[in-house]
């Protein structure tokens, strides 16, 4: 059986921007997938220049891969084609993030080394196949804070929305259960850090074929974390339930205490409130980029733009944090930036709503679906932080994502880096059950 999402009592919102509900497209509209279309909903042709087509991605391991190591670098002997650097940013100020341009002009040492583009993105076939049944059946629910009708893979390969652009991130594959090392880095100005050390396990029964809707019980991802250092934090645990619709029922979590020996639920894990060992550098929405609900704020589809994105990260990847750690920023030398084609979705706070952000500015990769970029902005509607997501295709899945976040305080100087020195600890073969997922499993967890 297929996993398929049917929540009860939503509402199907009908007007473009204002009311982000949207039908399904036609069978012929669909019909482009895998055509003109790649089969996730990409333009499969190139720009004439620098972007080239798709022709299908990297979904087969390089030899000598074995899986539990580094990920080998399929474009290991690429060249750099050229340096953008404070003395020549405006040239290329028409492929930059607003972001990226105030990294430029806060920072003399920042660039960005331009390699050739490579749209490695690619996923399984049982993905493009429900892409392509999703096309025709998905709809957005609850004010666009819900999807019905879904399964496995992205609702929405042909977006009409912001919305529906973003509930393609939330909803990409990432593998259906997996564990890693988060290591994350506060960075001060001056470049000193301490490692914060973090486990996590997340198991997704979207992601997964078979099973019904009672299965999902509108928990689209079930996700654990534990601490292992800095010693002030070792031993906090938290265990988030993150629902398909959160009008429905809003995201539930919990967390262990090691002083108080005890599961007490969280709910101020959300939104805008600081996240785990980040010093104030992260917001618990910002992790994967972005995740939780989107009623917060409106959701305005601004058109695709080609940008200057982290792509093919495998050199970061595989780098320390000693040999990526830098005054300001990470050390250029270890990053690559390719021009790709991104969806930019602006997300407006809405009236009455609370956040820290006054808006923000998502680049979704075309190809993949995986934010890239992020322009955040205060309260008063200046530029605050900039975020970026160096990323990688994981052919032994297949299946393109996040090797490390990058989230920097354009104001004070300081930046956070998180899944630094976890190369050799993604592991995509992990088996979990629901019942590993529970508050009653967290305390077992937090007693031993």
């Amino acid at each position: 059986m297929r996993i398929r999402l049917n929540l009860l009592a939503a509402a199907l919102v009908a007007a473009f921007v204002a009311a982000p509900g949207h039908a399904a497209v036609s069978e012929a509209e669909a019909a482009r997938l895998g055509q003109d279309l790649t089969p996730m909903g990409a333009e499969r042709a190139g720009n004439g220049g620098a972007i080239p087509d798709w022709d299908g991605g990297v979904s087969t391991a390089p030899a000598g891969f074995q899986p539990g190591q580094a990920h080998i670098d399929p474009f290991a002997d690429d060249q750099v084609q050229f340096t953008i650097g404070p003395d020549n940013v405006n040239d290329y100020a028409a492929n930059l993030s607003e972001g990226q341009r105030a990294m430029f002009a806060r920072y003399d040492t920042f660039r960005m080394n331009i390699y050739p583009t490579r749209r490695s993105a690619a996923f399984s076939q049982r993905q493009y196949d429900m892409a392509r049944r999703n096309a025709t059946t998905a709809q957005l629910v609850a004010d666009g804070d819900g999807v019905i009708n879904a399964a496995e893979s992205i609702p929405f390969p042909i977006p009409q929305n912001g919305y529906e652009v973003i509930w393609n991130h939330k909803l990409k594959y990432k593998g259906e259960s997996a564990s890693r090392d988060n290591n994350q880095a506060p960075v001060t100005a001056r470049g000193g850090y301490n490692l914060a050390k973090l486990r996590e396990e997340f198991y997704v029964p979207y992601s997964m074929e078979g099973g019904n809707v009672e299965d999902i019980n509108n928990v689209l991802l079930y996700f654990f974390q534990s601490v292992d250092a800095p010693p002030r934090l070792a031993g906090q645990l938290l265990l988030v339930h993150e629902t398909l619709n959160q009008q429905t029922t809003p995201r539930q979590a919990w967390v262990y205490n090691p002083g108080q020996r005890r599961v007490r639920r969280a709910p101020n894990v959300a939104y805008d409130n600081p996240g785990t060992a980040a010093d104030n550098l992260r917001t618990n929405d910002m992790t994967d980029m972005l995740n939780g609900a989107l009623d917060r704020f409106d959701w305005e589809l601004a058109g695709k733009r080609e940008i200057y994105v982290p792509y093919n990260s495998y050199k970061a990847h595989a780098a320390t944090a000693q040999e990526l750690i830098k005054p300001g920023h990470l050390d250029p030398d270890y990053l690559r930036y390719e021009l790709h084609r991104v969806w930019v979705v602006e997300a407006t706070l809405k009236p009455g709503a609370r956040h820290i952000n006054s808006r923000r500015t998502y680049y979704i990769d075309e190809d993949s679906w995986q934010i890239l970029l992020t322009d955040h902005y205060d309260g008063e509607g200046n530029l605050w932080r900039y975020s970026e997501a160096p990323s990688i295709q994981y052919y032994d899945q297949p299946l393109f994502w996040t090797s490390m976040e990058n989230h920097h305080d354009l104001k004070n100087g300081r930046y956070l880096v998180q899944c630094v020195d976890n190369a050799e600890s993604i592991d995509f073969s992990r088996q979990f059950s629901l019942d590993q997922f529970s508050p009653q499993a967290l305390r077992t967890r937090g007693v031993r």
